[in-house]
């Protein structure tokens, strides 16, 4: 009886000894990491610097990119600096300030890119001319912009005359002479308008720059 029982463990030991590595296998399993990779996220960089460039060319630079507005849609801020590297502080931790020749805001939609707003010889929407902007073409610009918690992305786009090397950190120059023009998401309207000195109203597109007197709504 005494062989008979050794035998039966014996027999039972091969089990028991995969049953034991099976359960270190399943402890053992790492859980799946929520971390894109590097090369997915790479991908994603490339995807949106090249539809910057098809925007504004090769020399398209991102400043910003999310939710912008608040309204829910991937937003890309591009501009065409004068030059690169002059930056400025504008009174915020969350805002700068940077003279460019080109500025326009894309907007991601289905899977598909459109511009909602572009700043190049005058500030324009897909509907029009932005309530306020100079008849006159601008050769440049001084850009200013933050993005606040609440109300999204305010850009602040003043005509700078000159680009001399002693005006690009203050900018005095040109702005003691030309207004800003603040734009702003209008939640109602559903696109970037200006809204007028008192920020309290947006202003509405105009078609032709001709007649520049903007209607307040």
């Amino acid at each position: 009886m005494r062989i008979r029982r050794l035998r039966a463990v014996a027999g039972m030991l091969p089990w028991l000894l995969a049953l034991g590595l099976a359960g270190c296998n399943t402890v053992q399993q790492p859980a799946p990491s929520k971390v894109k990779p590097a090369a997915e996220r790479a991908n994603g960089t490339d995807e949106a610097q090249g539809f910057a460039e098809a925007a504004l060319g090769k020399q398209a630079e991102i400043l910003a990119q999310g939710n912008l507005a608040i309204n829910g849609r991937e937003q890309m801020l591009v501009v065409n600096r004068f030059s690169a590297g002059t930056a400025t502080g504008a009174g915020g931790a969350n805002t700068s300030a940077i003279f460019v020749m080109r500025a326009a805001v894309l907007e991601q939609n289905g899977g598909k890119w459109s511009e909602v707003l572009l700043c190049d010889e005058h500030l324009k929407n897909p509907y029009g001319y932005l309530g306020g902007s100079p008849a006159g073409r601008v050769t440049g610009w001084r850009l200013e912009y933050r993005q606040d918690p609440k109300e999204g992305l305010e850009m602040k786009f003043t005509p700078a005359e000159k680009f001399e090397e002693e005006h690009w950190n203050a900018g005095e120059s040109s702005e003691k002479k030309n207004p800003g023009f603040n734009v702003r998401w209008n939640k109602n309207a559903k696109r970037y308008q200006s809204f007028d000195q008192s920020h309290e109203r947006y202003l509405s597109e105009v078609p032709s720059l001709e007649t520049p007197q903007s209607i307040l709504k």
